[in-house]
This record gives structure tokens, C-alpha cells and sequence, in this order.
């Protein structure tokens, strides 16, 4: 693998002048690697228990279900029934890849054979399903034609003969099939690599063969309107095919998979993200990285530099996630973009990924400082550890919590990148650089763990109560070696101690050298500090962060509604809001200077049933008296629409639906992907409101995103209004009311009310209450 220098890296990664310098990158000065997964094994801590959650419900899994389309796709009769969610719809198949890349690094990490053994199983029914298609293709989608839904095959041989249809995110009327196609490829790729199984790599040649005859055929104009559509990492897949076999041809097809449109502005160093959708990209951006590897096309590399720079510093959020409703906004500019939808996980993820191939080529530690970040208190926030289930986003509005998963019944991208994330916490703990004087450990994060380093007989074991604790132990057995300790940016002053004894070594780029002995111990103090990090756009919406950790007010449980304003905090300044709690490892209070109750915060990460606050107002003693009003009169305004509620109705949830005999039809789904459950419109729905006598007014709570809708809305059969949704988007719910005339109500109990639109609206109702007059008492 190629590498830059730490200088070479860090000329290319200005923001302002990605340079030319890459083009005349010499020979590095070291050779960075991660140690294999397999070397690698976690102690008890957050992160093994994250991983045997994430086993326990890998193997739950049943290959065959995941296996349904493809079985039928190739006339094979199916052995088990399609799973429910995001698999029983037109991207189905997209968790078989997931689920190879899971179980692969599952075996690696733990050497569980039983995770290994699903991956055999599946490439042999791989094998045979592309043997009954006999040209290399494997199946797995869906899409809908004439009434009936076909396999997804019909889309490549359509796109075969030069018939390209997109409108951006669709192909042909099929939801993404190349993001599947994608998956499925990184699968039995991985499977290949962390398994040895050498049958993978023979699918993963088929695979790449069906595609390729297809793109080869195609001209340069073709391929481009065929990149519009989600189409995952196919550049990187075919790349790592060519890092397998030396075949040419692989590495032709991956260059000519180059999204011009979003790669050509990355490489000349202009962001032009606002408005892209974001784990759309990223992926195209690792393959970028991966082609640099393998080629030393300086572009390359100058193009994931600028990107990495651009997302981590002008696009992300105080956890490291990025994303606002799944796509880029503004640069710099996320103060009123904080929602429900806030950091898809999936994003993360794949900026972890980017991040180990650019911290590969120069061994900076800020890649670390970025990587700790993120996987602590986003990749750590996403998984509810006691079922293994997890969520789509991470909320960061006041208020909000997560969603997490079902078993069987959702499958979101975010439950496939889940399954892999907490496969391999401990892929990135220990580094190999090697150098002209030798070879020496880096130890990047502070899990855990231990390190068997068999090529060289030496071995490392980590006691550490890491990230609650600050300490962490070190013991090497076998032969000598030289480490490298990481020292966090967050992170004042470390304090070494090799064998009880002071070492008075500084840390040089950013880690402590220390030369070690068999049977050396070395304790390493980290201490933490609570510190504040404000909103590029507004220093003045700060959050809490202790050492790495990213503090969150505990709102209140996520099964409980919460009719609360955000709460913000009083202080002239920036510095000694939170003391520590008197109680509670990593907890701390705001104590007198919180509204509208003393706050307590923990860290984000673990707050999976919480409703949370992560980001504060600021008012300074002088503003807050006249600020205090406002926020009093709004606590006000939700107590009165309390008190003036006749009846209400929370869709999504089945009590309340169940309460007001909900009834909708087949083209009606539930939003799961986010805390506060609705349903979409998209046919019709309808549902029962007890009503009193006198003025009433229906208030419904809609998703702030939802524009330019035409949405009815009957009650008891008679047209009430049909609601436009105007306006611009927003990550703030909007509530409309409409009055409703005496005549539709008087004389009744109840009223039906009624959701109708065309298909494919989309438009999410939250909510929605009868509300009595201003002068009415109930």
C-alpha cells in the first residue's frame, strides 16, 4: 500500500489548499497498518458486551430468509419466507451483504466458527443461484412493473441496452439496485478476506463480470446518468477485485465508476455537498481512497484529504456524526438544522472507514481524535446493548430520543451497518508502523483488550475501565517492543508510570514513545476535563463534553410524552457551568444555572431509552430575565393546550391506535426510523375523536420536512380542508389547525377523521388533538 508523508498528508489536507505536493509524494517515511481483527480480543467493558449483543442477534438470523430473492430470482424453490421491513420492499437483499460483512468480522473478532460457517453457507447458495443464471448475476432486488412485482434483473438488461432512467435516487423505477449490488459485492469480499474462504472471491468475480459487460458496453455519458442513482461503493469493490486477482480489467471498471458530478469538485477542493444526500457520497469517496492505494494517483487522494477535511470540520455535528434528514447542508452553518433525523448512522460508519485509510498513509493522531470521537459517542449511542437492536439516527433536538430496531421487521441501511460496526470494536485499537529502525506498536484507542503479536512473540494486555475512567494498564509479556501511546487532544497533561516509576518522555506528533520489556507494566493517567463546544454558526448553543465524552441532559424517559421547552442555561461565560454529581460515575449537574429544572447529565452514548438535551442556549444574568419571560409564556401556551384537550391521538403507537379504532389501508406505513412515531400518508387513513359540545378545532402536528403536499381531510366522509403543506423545509414539526364547523360535530360522541392523498405524498402526521375554544373549559 502506498503512504504519504506526515508533511505530504497534511499539505493535502488544507481546507484552502489541497495541494500540488501530492504529485510529487516520494516514498513515506513509515508504513502504518491496523493489526488484523483477529489478533485482537476485548475484555469485559461497553465495547464486548456491544459485540456478544450484536452476535446474539447475528445468529438469530436466518441465512435462508435473507436468501429469498435470490433463490426465487434464479428459479431455485426458497427455503425460508422474506424477512418484514426494508427486505420486503424493492432494496431487499441489501442485508444478505450486511449480514457476510457482520458474520465475517464477527469470526474475526471472536472466533466464533459459527459466524463463519453462516458465510460458507451462503456463498454455496450463492454459488448455486449464480450457476441457474449462468452469467455471473445473483438477484436479491425487486422492482414493481405492470401491477406485479419481478425481479430486479430486468433493470441491468434493460441498462444493458442503453435504457437509463433516474430520477436521482431511483434507476429504472428500481429503489437503488446497485446500492444492493454494492452490498452483496462488499459481502462475499469480506468473507473472502476475514475467512479465507476462496469460493467468496469466485462469486465476488462473477458479481463483478454481470456488472461489467453491462458498464463496458455503455459509453462514458451513460455510465455518468447511471451514477446519478445511489449506487454505494461499487468503485471501491471493483478496486479491492483488482487488489485480489491483478486483473486490469477490475481496475478499469472502477475508474470508469467515477461520479463526476460530486467527485470532480471534491478533487479540485470546492464543497459543493449542500443538498447532496449524504451517505451517497462518502462511499465514493472511500473508493477514491482505495484507488490512491493501489494506483498513486495523487487526485485521489487529494480528493478523500479535502473531503475528510470538509466533512469532519464544516459538516459535523458535536458526536462526530453528520447530517441533517440524511443530507448535507450549509457549510458550518448547523444551528437550526438540530432535528429528530440528526446523524445517520450509516455516515458515521463509513467516515470511520475513511478515516483508517487517510490515517494509514500518515499516522496523524487528529485522524484518532476524530475516530474516538465518532465511535464513542455516535457508533456507541446507535446499539441498545441489551437487545442488540439499534437506530437509524441519533437525535440531537431537545426532547427527542432513539428509535431502535425490531428484529425482524425493519432492516433500514442502518441495521445493516449496525450489524457490521459492532462486529469489530476492536479493528482500531493497535497499529503496526514500520520503519527503517523498526517496528513499533501504536495503541490509538484505549479499550480493553489485548494484542497477540504472534510474527513477533510479543503480546499486550489492556486493563481499563476506559471511558468512564482515565487510567489504563498496560502489560507486555513475550519480547521487546516499542510503543506508542496515543495522548487525545482533549487531554492536558498524560501521566506515564513504566513499572511504578514517573517517565518524563513528552509526547512527540501527538504519542508518548516508550520502549518496553517483558514483563514492563506501564499505567497511563488521562485525565478528562469538562470543556464546551459551541455551534460553528452560534456561540452561543454550546454543548458539554468531559474529556471524550459528549454530556446529555436526561430528559426523561422515551415511553413517556414530553411536553417540555428546551432548556438552556445562565452563566456569563463558557466555564464552570457543570460540577460533578455527588453520586454517578461521569455525571454532572448544572445545578442553579439550568431552566426550567436543575439539570443532570450523563454521557450521551449511553442514554438509549432518554430523552436528551445535547446542545443549550447560553444566556448571560443580564439577558436572562427578559429571555425567562418568553420561555415562561411558551411553557404556558403548552400547559393551555393541555388543559383544552378534548381527546388526541398519537400515531404510530399502537395503544392510542387501537384506542381510536385506526384503520388504513395496504399503502399506510408506520414511521419507526425516528423517536417520534407517526404515519405516512400515502393512500388514506382514518381514526376516531371523541368530541363535546361546543367550538372545536382539529390540530394536527405534521413533519416539519413535508412541502408542497395536498393532503384531504374528511370528517365523517365531508371535506374539512385539503392542507398544501407550503413553505420551505424545516427541522421543526409544524402544526396546523383548522375550526371545524358546528354541523359536523353536533349531536355526536365521535367524529371519524379521515387522511386521504395521492400515493408517494409522503407526508407524516405525528399527531392530532381536538382542542376545545380559549373560553371553553372542559
Amino acid at each position: 500500500m502506498l503512504s504519504l508523508s506526515r508533511r505530504q498528508a497534511l499539505a493535502a489536507a488544507s481546507a484552502l489548499g489541497v495541494s500540488a505536493t501530492l504529485a510529487q509524494a516520494a516514498p513515506a517515511e513509515s508504513r502504518i497498518s491496523a493489526f488484523p481483527l483477529s489478533a485482537v480480543r476485548l475484555k469485559a467493558s461497553i465495547f464486548d458486551t456491544a459485540v456478544m449483543a450484536n452476535q446474539d442477534y447475528l445468529l438469530a438470523l436466518s441465512p435462508d430468509r435473507f436468501l429469498h430473492n435470490f433463490h426465487v430470482s434464479a428459479g431455485l424453490p426458497p427455503k425460508g419466507e422474506v424477512y418484514g421491513g426494508w427486505e420486503a420492499r424493492g432494496i431487499a437483499g441489501h442485508s444478505l451483504g450486511h449480514y457476510l460483512s457482520a458474520c465475517s468480522l464477527m469470526f474475526a473478532q471472536t472466533g466464533n466458527d459459527a459466524c463463519r460457517a453462516r458465510t460458507a453457507y451462503i456463498v454455496k447458495e450463492l454459488q448455486l443461484i449464480q450457476a441457474a443464471h449462468g452469467d455471473g448475476y445473483a438477484g436479491g432486488t425487486t422492482v414493481d412493473r405492470d401491477g406485479k412485482t419481478v425481479d430486479g434483473k430486468i433493470i441491468y438488461e434493460e441498462l444493458r441496452k442503453g435504457d437509463i432512467r433516474t430520477s436521482g435516487f431511483d434507476l429504472n423505477g428500481g429503489w437503488v439496485p446497485l446500492y444492493t449490488y454494492h452490498k452483496v459485492f462488499a459481502g462475499v469480499l469480506d468473507t473472502h478476506a476475514l475467512t479465507g474462504n476462496a469460493d467468496a472471491l469466485t462469486v465476488a468475480i462473477g458479481l463483478g463480470d454481470y456488472l461489467g459487460k453491462i458498464l463496458e458496453g455503455l459509453s462514458d455519458e451513460q455510465i455518468q446518468k447511471i451514477l446519478m442513482a445511489e449506487h454505494g461503493g461499487l468503485n471501491e469493490s471493483y478496486a479491492e477485485l483488482y487488489a485480489r486477482t491483478q486483473n486490469s480489467r477490475w481496475l478499469t471498471l472502477s475508474q470508469r465508476i467515477r461520479h463526476k458530478a460530486v467527485l470532480d469538485p471534491i478533487t479540485e477542493g470546492r464543497d459543493e455537498l449542500a443538498g447532496k444526500h449524504a451517505n451517497t457520497q462518502i462511499p465514493k469517496v472511500i473508493g477514491l481512497a482505495r484507488l490512491y492505494e493501489l494506483t498513486g494517483d495523487p487526485k485521489h487522494a487529494k480528493a478523500a484529504l479535502f473531503f475528510w477535511e470538509t466533512v469532519t470540520r464544516d459538516h459535523s455535528y458535536v458526536i462526530g456524526g453528520n447530517s441533517n434528514f440524511e443530507h448535507f447542508g450549509e457549510p458550518r452553518k448547523l444551528a437550526h438544522r438540530l432535528g429528530q433525523q440528526t446523524c445517520e448512522a450509516c455516515n458515521t460508519y463509513n467516515m470511520l472507514r475513511l478515516t483508517r485509510h487517510l490515517y494509514g498513509w500518515s499516522g496523524d493522531a487528529r485522524y484518532f481524535d476524530y475516530f474516538e470521537r465518532a465511535h464513542l459517542n455516535h457508533i456507541m449511542s446507535q446499539q441498545d446493548p441489551a437487545t442488540g437492536m439499534v437506530s437509524y439516527f441519533s437525535p440531537l433536538a431537545s426532547g427527542f430520543g432513539r428509535k431502535h430496531s425490531t428484529p425482524e421487521n425493519d432492516f433500514w441501511c442502518c441495521v445493516g451497518s449496525g450489524m457490521e460496526s459492532h462486529a469489530k470494536h476492536g479493528e482500531s485499537i493497535y497499529w503496526r508502523a514500520s520503519g527503517p529502525s523498526g517496528d513499533r506498536v501504536l495503541v490509538n484507542l484505549f479499550y480493553a483488550s489485548s494484542l497477540d503479536w504472534a510474527e513477533k512473540g510479543v503480546r499486550i494486555d489492556m486493563e481499563t475501565g476506559f471511558p468512564y475512567q482515565d487510567s489504563v494498564t498496560l502489560r507486555v509479556t513475550g519480547k521487546p517492543v516499542e510503543l506508542g501511546l496515543r495522548v487525545p487532544s482533549w487531554c492536558a497533561a498524560a501521566e506515564l508510570k513504566v513499572n511504578g516509576k514517573p517517565e518524563t518522555a513528552s509526547a512527540k506528533d501527538g504519542y508518548l514513545i516508550v520502549k518496553a520489556k517483558p514483563g514492563d507494566v506501564l499505567t497511563l493517567r488521562l485525565p478528562m476535563a469538562v470543556h464546551v463546544e459551541a455551534m460553528p454558526d452560534d456561540s452561543r448553543l454550546i454543548a458539554f463534553l468531559n474529556g471524550p465524552l459528549v454530556l446529555a441532559a436526561d430528559l426523561g424517559p422515551t415511553n413517556a410524552p414530553w411536553a417540555g421547552i428546551d432548556p438552556v442555561v445562565i452563566a456569563d461565560s463558557d466555564r464552570d457551568i457543570l460540577v460533578p454529581a455527588m453520586d454517578g460515575v461521569q455525571t454532572f449537574t448544572a445545578a442553579d444555572r439550568s431552566y426550567p429544572k436543575p439539570l443532570v447529565l450523563r454521557p450521551y452514548f449511553d442514554q438509549h431509552h432518554n430523552r436528551t438535551a445535547v446542545y443549550f442556549r447560553r444566556f448571560t444574568g443580564a439577558e436572562w430575565p427578559a429571555a425567562e419571560a418568553a420561555y415562561k409564556a411558551e411553557a404556558q401556551a403548552a400547559a393551555d393546550i393541555e388543559a383544552r384537550t378534548v381527546d388526541i391521538i398519537r400515531l404510530g403507537e399502537q395503544q392510542p391506535e387501537t384506542d381510536h379504532n385506526f384503520k388504513g389501508d395496504e399503502s399506510t406505513s408506520v414511521i419507526t426510523h425516528i423517536n417520534m412515531r407517526g404515519r405516512m400518508v400515502n393512500g388514506a387513513f382514518q381514526f376516531d375523536l371523541r368530541v363535546v359540545p361546543g367550538p372545536l378545532t382539529l390540530m394536527v402536528t405534521y413533519n416539519g420536512a413535508d412541502r408542497k403536499r395536498a393532503i384531504p381531510i374528511l370528517i365523517d366522509g365531508q371535506p374539512l380542508v385539503t392542507e398544501t403543506l407550503a413553505g420551505d423545509p424545516s427541522s421543526e414539526v409544524q402544526v396546523k389547525s383548522y375550526a371545524l364547523p358546528d354541523a359536523l360535530t353536533r349531536g355526536k360522541s365521535h367524529i371519524t377523521v379521515r387522511f386521504a392523498a395521492p400515493q408517494f405524498q409522503w407526508a407524516t402526521v405525528y399527531e392530532c388533538r381536538l382542542l376545545k375554544s380559549a373560553t371553553q373549559t372542559i
